[in-house]
C-alpha cells in the first residue's frame, strides 16, 4: 500500500523540500485478551516508510482495528526518518549491527545483483533506494528486531568524503 505525503522542514532533510513517502506493511499481528464478557481483540502493525531516495524509517502502531494501527505506525515512521548514503545502486561499504538477539550483516553488491535479503530487511532496503545489496540475518529473525538492527546498520554508513573529514586526511 503506497501513500504519498508531502513533508516540509526538518523531516525532509532540507528546508523547503517536499518529500513523497511510501510505506510497506512488514507485519500485522492480532492480540486477544479474554475478559468476563468474552474476548477483546487488538492489532499491532509494523511498517517501513521511505522515499526510495535515501530517507527511510519504521513505525509500530497498536489499535483496535488494523487500518488505524497502520496509520499510527506510518505517522511514527514519518517522524523518525534517517538519511542513508547510497553509492551508485548499493551502499558505500559493508556494515554490521546488533539489536537484541538479532545481528544484521550488509554488504555492497555489483550492479544487477538485486536485493538479497529477508522480507523485513528487504522492505527497509527497498524504501531506502538501495537496489543491489547482500543482507544476512544471524540469530533471532523477529521482524521488529530485524528492522531496528537494519536501521542501526544503515546509520553506521559513511561516504568517502565523510571519512576524510572525520580522519583529517585522504582515504584510499
Amino acid at each position: 500500500m503506497a501513500m504519498k505525503l508531502n513533508l516540509v522542514g526538518r523531516e525532509s532533510g532540507q528546508p523547503g523540500q517536499h518529500v513523497e513517502l511510501e510505506e510497506i506493511l512488514v507485519k500485522a499481528k492480532r492480540c486477544t485478551k479474554v475478559v468476563k464478557g468474552g474476548k477483546r481483540f487488538s492489532f499491532t502493525a509494523l511498517v517501513a516508510v521511505g522515499n526510495r531516495k535515501g530517507l527511510v524509517g519504521y513505525g509500530k502502531g497498536k489499535a483496535g482495528e488494523v487500518p488505524i494501527a497502520i496509520e499510527k505506525a506510518v505517522k511514527f515512521g514519518q517522524r523518525h526518518l534517517i538519511k542513508v548514503p547510497i553509492k551508485d545502486t548499493t551502499i558505500p561499504h559493508w556494515t554490521e549491527a546488533k539489536y537484541g538477539a538479532t545481528t544484521v550483516l550488509l554488504r555492497p553488491a555489483c550492479r544487477g545483483t538485486g536485493i538479497i535479503a529477508g522480507s523485513a530487511m528487504r522492505a527497509v532496503l527497498e524504501l531506502a533506494g538501495i537496489k543491489d545489496i547482500l543482507g544476512k540475518v544471524l540469530g533471532s529473525t523477529n521482524p521488529t528486531n530485524v528492522l531496528k538492527a537494519t536501521l542501526y546498520a544503515l546509520q553506521k554508513l559513511h561516504t568517502k568524503t565523510e571519512w576524510e573529514k572525520l580522519r583529517g586526511g585522504s582515504v584510499i
